[in-house]
C-alpha cells in the first residue's frame, strides 16, 4: 500500500513541475522505462532510485517517501 502512494506522489510531483515522463527520467538518471515501472506501481523503487528521484524533483527523500496525506 505504501509503495503504491510513493509512486502517485511521485507522478503528481513531476506533473506539477511540467516534466513529461521521458524528460524527467533523463533528469533522474533512470529509464524512461523505469520510470513508468514505478509510477504505475509495478516496481517498488530501490532506496538508491528515491534518491535520485528526489534530487531530480529537488526535495529531501524525507518528504518525497511522506505520504501521509496522499489518498489512494
Amino acid at each position: 500500500m505504501i509503495s503504491k502512494k510513493i509512486s502517485l506522489k511521485i507522478k503528481f510531483e513531476r506533473q506539477k513541475r511540467g516534466l513529461s515522463q521521458e524528460e524527467f527520467a533523463l533528469k533522474a538518471g533512470i529509464s524512461r522505462n523505469a520510470m513508468w515501472k514505478i509510477e504505475s506501481g509495478r516496481v517498488s523503487p530501490t532506496i538508491d532510485t528515491l534518491e535520485k528521484i528526489a534530487i531530480a524533483l529537488n526535495m529531501k527523500i524525507t518528504k518525497l517517501v511522506d505520504v501521509s496525506k496522499v489518498d489512494l
